[in-house]
């Protein structure tokens, strides 16, 4: 028989998940594995909708010199970051989703971040030779400037975080990349958000420039987001731009790479990413990368290791990210197939070669 369209709503989870009432009963013990899940999902999807006011999203400003940020989860991290107290799970779910984009990067970049050298945390030797640079800029020592002529120090230049593949989180309200920025509060930061879908849904608040010999990419700068960001976004694929070298030199000090669920190993866009990945190994700047499930972050794992086994090297083995997001979602065209917003993380770079000597 052909397929039938899905008509019963499981009266459960509130889904429509299967054609007729008979199916459903037959396949009960099967559902039962997702159906509070899906409910959640359900759930939380009407609370977006519900007209209320979410305060959960007032988030906290500057933070006090003298007060250490906590990250070893989410709680201890909103702790000491002095948010508002959020008492219910299902506000919790809302925030993260939010949260999770910029709290990722800062927890594996941060000075304080969770992944350490110790057993079962993850982070390579070659990571923290990778991170400790990055660190090093983001850490300023503060000593040794003052208001005086003679106290005055060169300002290194920004940090670039280059957001490759961009699509929901180019959207995001910009208070919550602002959250990225107070955990490195002595330091600039450039966001770059690059990739065909980075503009979806906004053509309406920022038409697209045109492309200028002064803005060859047709780029949109948003410069008072906060007075040590500024973020542009570029409608256009990263090996093209990489190409005409518009971002060079590449310095393992100032640049670090982001791909939110790039989806590398997946066979609908890893035809996308075949030629930029020689390209990112090739600058030797540290790539972070998401998943949305174990599976997604394992096959993208196996297609890097597939394309360029011997060319790169491990920073962050892969695994759960502490900082993923709590809340659910639901593939639209598949009923069982439910994810969460960067649910692992980790992270690779180009191989370098040491030059060593041999005396004849």
């Amino acid at each position: 028989m052909p397929p039938a369209h899905v008509h019963f709503e499981c009266p459960d989870c509130g889904f429509p998940v299967y054609c007729s009432k008979e199916h459903w009963m037959d396949h009960y013990e099967e559902h039962l594995k997702i159906c509070d899940t899906l409910r959640q999902i359900n759930e939380d999807d009407h609370d977006l909708r519900s007209g209320r006011v979410f305060h959960e999203g007032n988030l906290p400003d500057l933070q006090l010199d003298e007060a250490a940020v906590n990250m070893t989860n989410w709680d201890t991290f909103m702790y000491t970051r002095e948010f508002e107290a959020v008492n219910s799970d299902r506000s919790m779910r809302q925030i993260t989703r939010l949260l999770t984009y910029p709290i990722t990067v800062g927890s594996v970049l941060h000075e304080l971040s969770p992944y350490s050298m110790k057993k079962g945390e993850r982070l390579t030797v070659e990571g923290l030779k990778s991170f400790s640079a990055l660190r090093y800029t983001l850490h300023p020592p503060k000593i040794g400037r003052g208001e005086d002529v003679n106290q005055l120090r060169p300002e290194p230049p920004p940090v670039r975080l280059f957001i490759l593949g961009a699509r929901a989180e180019s959207s995001l309200p910009r208070a919550t990349w602002v959250q990225l920025a107070h955990l490195f509060p002595e330091s600039r930061l450039h966001l770059v958000f690059i990739g065909p879908e980075s503009m979806a849904n906004r053509d309406d608040e920022f038409p697209l420039p045109e492309r200028t010999p002064s803005n060859p990419f047709g780029a949109i700068v948003e410069d008072r987001i906060w007075y040590k960001m500024k973020i542009s976004t570029i409608v256009d694929y990263y090996h093209t731009i990489h190409k005409t070298g518009h971002f060079a030199p590449y310095d393992p000090y100032f640049d670090c790479f982001v791909l939110f669920h790039p989806g590398l190993g997946h066979p609908a866009s890893s035809h996308e990413w075949e030629d930029t990945l020689p390209q990112l190994l090739e600058t030797k700047v540290p790539i972070i990368s998401t998943g949305y499930t174990q599976f997604d972050l394992e096959r993208d794992v196996e297609w890097v290791h597939k394309k360029s086994k011997g060319e790169f090297d491990i920073l962050l083995e892969p695994g759960e990210n502490i900082f993923r997001s709590l809340r659910w979602d639901l593939n639209d065209m598949d009923p069982q197939d439910i994810s969460c917003g960067n649910w692992g993380v980790w992270a690779f770079r180009g191989k370098r070669y040491e030059a060593t000597t041999k005396d004849l």
